[in-house]
């Protein structure tokens, strides 16, 4: 049987993504034990090199091993940038591991939601998460379609108050001709803030990454019959 309260870790490239995520699973699911590991140079090493490397995936996954060999029972990589290495992951460790929004976009697919949203203030997490949405179409979604307009608003990125962000946000999906989306899907972990302000405005549900990830891994440790066993250590 699974711990009553399950380590979970996560690993960041942002602080304030770090902050959201920790605020996210207290919130919804506060039996958890969160353990936070950050590395503040992946997204510049990343941007550098130009792209993921072979030596920033190897560096993803030796700070993966070191929190399975702590004894992590479930995963979250808060960095979208480094979604593509989770395969590798899962394929290593027996425990559940999640991409940043992964979540967020099968509960949207899951949903009854014809027409989505999805909304960013910054221009490279718009075809993100767009390639990750499709992406999941034919796994969750199957026969039924879906329409996705997104919007950027770089203007909400320029702001600290979370409701004039929501502004900016709402009026670019005005703008994209969104306004008869059944849901709103926020790209960045950064943009939570604006969640509850934004579905004011807009009158339809607004999803978060983080609060996403944060049920799906409380529904996966705290309903499954798994096992509680080590994960198996690996060298990358």
């Amino acid at each position: 049987m699974i711990e009553p309260h399950p380590l979970i870790a996560m690993i960041h490239a942002v602080p304030r993504g770090a902050r959201i995520a920790q605020e996210a699973f207290a919130r919804e699911f506060p039996q958890a034990t969160v353990w936070n590991v950050l590395d503040d140079r992946l997204l510049d090493d990343a941007r550098a090199a130009g792209g993921l490397t072979n030596v920033l995936r190897r560096r993803m996954l030796r700070l993966i091993g070191h929190v399975m060999d702590g004894g992590a029972q479930g995963l979250l990589l808060t960095c979208s940038s480094y979604g593509e290495v989770v395969d590798t992951a899962r394929a290593l460790w027996n425990v559940p591991v999640l991409k940043s929004d992964e979540a967020m976009f099968k509960a949207a697919l899951a949903g009854p939601y014809r027409r989505v949203g999805v909304v960013a203030s910054t221009p490279p997490a718009v075809p993100a998460a767009v390639v990750q949405l499709e992406a999941l179409i034919s796994e969750v979604r199957r026969d039924r379609p879906v329409d996705i307009v997104t919007a950027l608003s770089e203007a909400a990125a320029a702001t600290d108050d979370a409701e004039s962000a929501a502004r900016h946000l709402a009026d670019a999906l005005h703008a994209a001709d969104g306004t008869d989306v059944d849901a709103v899907l926020l790209a960045q972990y950064s943009l939570t803030p604006t969640r509850d302000a934004l579905a004011a405005l807009l009158g339809v549900p607004v999803l978060d990454g983080a609060s996403a990830a944060a049920r799906e891994l409380r529904e996966l440790l705290t309903s499954d019959e798994r096992s509680a066993a080590p994960a198996a250590a690996v060298t990358p």
